[in-house]
């Protein structure tokens, strides 16, 4: 708050050229007008569409993973080597590829928002096995209950606050790989909205943008933090 109180009055006074950092209260503006802009939106509904879609695959493949690999110790430790080498590779490293391969610009955004996404879900499910009673499991075992009803009767229930986490992480992944992947290979969402706004010199729009950025991010964040509040209670009070 201190900062954009100083912003403001840098802007306002003339310490700084108001073209370059336009004050805070005309880029609130900006953004508050844009939010009755029906062109803008649609950029927006562009980003979340391709950011969803990237998620949803994301989770579809990383979560069944992680089960299987946090099910199976010794394949996961001859694939860690492999997930280690790709998991630092920043996703913004591999839009070019994805430009190659997909030439169309959603499929590209979808398949970067893809890869960034995957990270967090998985290891937060390898991780989350990891912390399942043992003797909960053996339990089950005692009782005549094959690996994969003891997979799914304790250890997917007591991993699935561990991927709930994981999953709203990679929301916030998601949105940041999506609007990257717009603001290099262009298309139409709100990274080119900001583009545009910045080869225009309109720094206030081109703010007001990101501010709708990370908006989205904050109430994603929200939602899905809420949301696990209210289904893993129980995890809340055990942990």
């Amino acid at each position: 708050m201190a900062f954009l109180v100083i912003a403001e009055a840098a802007a306002r006074t003339g310490v700084v050229d108001s073209q370059s950092l336009p004050p805070v209260s005309a880029v609130l503006a900006d953004a508050f007008e844009l939010f009755g802009d029906s062109a803008f939106l649609g950029e927006v509904r562009t980003t979340i569409t391709a950011c969803l879609l990237g998620l949803a695959l994301a989770v579809a493949v990383s979560v069944p993973m992680g089960l299987l690999l946090g099910s199976l110790p010794k394949l996961e430790a001859a694939v860690r080597p492999l997930l280690e080498f790709l998991r630092p590779i920043p996703a913004v490293a591999i839009i070019p590829l994805a430009m190659l391969v997909f030439p169309d610009g959603r499929d590209t955004q979808v398949t970067v928002v893809f890869y960034a996404s995957c990270w967090p879900t998985l290891i937060n499910t390898i991780y989350g096995l990891r912390e399942v009673d043992p003797v909960a499991k053996e339990t089950m075992r005692a009782f005549g209950f094959g690996p994969l009803s003891t997979l799914l009767r304790v250890s997917v229930p007591s991993t699935a606050p561990f991927i709930a986490t994981g999953i709203r992480l990679s929301t916030a992944i998601a949105l940041i790989a999506g609007i990257s992947t717009e603001l290099i290979a262009g298309g139409t969402g709100i990274g080119t909205f900001i583009t545009t706004a910045g080869n225009s010199d309109r720094t206030d729009l081109m703010l007001a943008a990101t501010v709708w950025a990370g908006a989205l991010g904050l109430l994603a964040n929200g939602l899905l933090a809420a949301m696990e509040r209210r289904a893993f209670r129980w995890h809340r009070r055990t942990a």
